[in-house]
Order: C-alpha cells, then sequence, then structure tokens
C-alpha cells in the first residue's frame, strides 16, 4: 500500500499530539490510517479538520470497522469463516484491556480511553455476522435493525471523541452512521449483487416491481431507477436529522461532521446526476468537488481550534 512521506509524517505527528508513545501501539493506530486512506478517502479528508490529538482514535474505528467489513465483503479475498474466531478473540482482547491484533490494538485503546460502551462493538460484530448468512432484507425496519450494528453504532462510537455538549447529538450521530450507510448501499447495488446481498428492503422492491433479477441489468431499468430515486429522498430525510445534531458538538468537531455530511451527501447528487443509474458504474464524487467542500472547512476548523485555544473563562466564573 503506497503512502506518501507526507501522511507517514502527518500520521506520526496526529500521535504525538495525542499522546501515544508505545511503539507496538503507534504501529497498529498507524495501520488503522493506512486502512482509512486507502479504503475510505471521503472519511480521511473529513478526519483532518479534527485536532490532530482526536484523529488517530477515529482512524482506529474505521480502521477497525473496515479490517472487520473485509472478511466477508472482499470480492478478491474473502475469509468469512475467520470473522466469527476473530470476532471472539478481540472481544476477548477489549475484556483483558489489551490486544496483539494488528487493528485490534488501536481499537481497545481507544475504546479504553473514550469510555465507548461496549455494547456497540458487540452491535457493530453482530451485524457482520448477519452478512454471513443474510442476503436481503423483508422491511425497512428490518434493514435499519442491520444498519443499527453496522453503522448507527460508529456514529455512537464517534461521539465521545466529538465531545457532545448534550444529549440531542446522540440520536443525530446514529443518524448519521445510517446515512453513510444507506448512501454506500445506494451507490454499491451492482457490487453487493455480486456477492450475493441486496441492501434495499424486499417491500420497497415489491412497491416498484423490481426483481433482484432486474437488479443484474445495466443500464438500469425504468422501474429501477424510480425505486432508486425513493430511496434517496429516504435517505436525504436521514442527513436532515444527522444535520440537526452538528451544532450540539464541540466546536472543534463541528466542521468535520458538516464536511462529512456534505460529501457523503454527494453520493446522493452523483446518483442523481446519472438519472439513477447505479447498476453501469459506480458513482463516486470527483476530487476536485470534494477539495472544494474540504479546503474552506479546513480554514474554518483551524480557526476553531484557535478560539478554543484561546478561550480562558472570566476570573471567579464557577
Amino acid at each position: 500500500m503506497a503512502v506518501s512521506r507526507l501522511q507517514l509524517q502527518g500520521g506520526a505527528r496526529d500521535l504525538d499530539a495525542a499522546g501515544i508513545t508505545d511503539p507496538a501501539l503507534r504501529e497498529s493506530y498507524e495501520v488503522c490510517r493506512r486502512l482509512n486512506a486507502e479504503h475510505g478517502k471521503t472519511y480521511y479528508l473529513a478526519t483532518l479538520l479534527l485536532p490532530s490529538h482526536k484523529r488517530p482514535y477515529v482512524h482506529a474505528l474505521y480502521g477497525f470497522a473496515r479490517y472487520a467489513d473485509e472478511f466477508v465483503d472482499s470480492l478478491t479475498d474473502p475469509h468469512p469463516d475467520a470473522l466469527l474466531p476473530w470476532a471472539q478473540r478481540f472481544l476477548a482482547d477489549l475484556e483483558a484491556g489489551s490486544s496483539t491484533d494488528p487493528v485490534g490494538s488501536a481499537m481497545v485503546d481507544t475504546v479504553r480511553r473514550w469510555d465507548i460502551p461496549v455494547e456497540h462493538v458487540v452491535a457493530f460484530l453482530d451485524s457482520m455476522a448477519m452478512d454471513l448468512t443474510v442476503t436481503s432484507y423483508a422491511t425497512y425496519d428490518d434493514l435499519r435493525g442491520y444498519m443499527h450494528g453496522s453503522a448507527a453504532v460508529i456514529g455512537l462510537e464517534m461521539l465521545p471523541i466529538l465531545e457532545p455538549l448534550d444529549d440531542a447529538a446522540a440520536p443525530a450521530a446514529a443518524a448519521l452512521g445510517e446515512a453513510f450507510q444507506l448512501s454506500n448501499f445506494l451507490r454499491d447495488v451492482a457490487e453487493d449483487l455480486q456477492r450475493g446481498r441486496v441492501y434495499l428492503p424486499q417491500e420497497d422492491l415489491d412497491r416498484f416491481g423490481v426483481t433482484r433479477a432486474d437488479l443484474a441489468v445495466a443500464p438500469a431499468l425504468p422501474h429501477v431507477r424510480e425505486l432508486i430515486a425513493f430511496e434517496v429522498r429516504r435517505c436525504r430525510e436521514i442527513y436532515a436529522v444527522a444535520e440537526s445534531g452538528i451544532d450540539h458538538l464541540h466546536p472543534t468537531s463541528r466542521d468535520c461532521i458538516r464536511t462529512a455530511l456534505v460529501l457523503y451527501g454527494g453520493i446522493l447528487d452523483e446518483i442523481e446526476r446519472v438519472d439513477h443509474d447505479v447498476l453501469s458504474a459506480r458513482v463516486s464524487v470527483p476530487l476536485p468537488k470534494r477539495l472544494r467542500v474540504a479546503v474552506p472547512g479546513l480554514v474554518r476548523a483551524a480557526a476553531a481550534r484557535r478560539e478554543a485555544r484561546s478561550w480562558r473563562p472570566l476570573p471567579g466564573a464557577a
């Protein structure tokens, strides 16, 4: 995996800022950062807007999720039989407080440092296990049950790192994870079908007269496009819930989440741009557009960090 010297230096600086000094632990965090940079470019870009001492922990959450996901989702080298033993070993490591796993070490450290509820990790691993046997979802409520573990809890795992100001941040964080996941599902219909799975509710397929066989036809048939347009509208409603929580986060976290929301929401824009034909080619947000969103966010985030550092309570204030 090619990683530039600048990226390596930036990763080392972030680890220094976070006070992570143990060489083996630093290597685990670096593995997670590389997974994030390689496989989650949009997410990685948004993470740069966080204070440097928080970035390694976000990389750990992403790297752990990606590593687990690859057991069942890799199109080139899947190892589904290894998922459950690996998950069981990790949970034992989490209880013990340390791990020698290449990504598990950083994840255990992150969970313990930020007091992330273990039930979120368990829910995530349970959803990954569902991918071993479940290939479709009858209703949207059924799909939401899966997304709670595969995505919503990742938003909730992020929450302590983002420093919420009040309880209103939690449902919005869960909605953000769900919106990201649903965006990916809509983008990856064809790819998921290669894995034998459909992450569109059967009740929605039935509503638009879409069969599983229709999802293998490119370019997308008219009634398939109508189905995707319906799901895009639903996803935008979830993004609206997620956006409502941004102002309930610490000021130094807001631009990261706002930028991630706009960038991931851009997937829906690209789906609409190709008239909802997600079967001919995998859509993506062009790099120039990503930079137009991220660069102003970087400026605002830097200003927020400066303001946070300069703030001092008034003498005698409680």
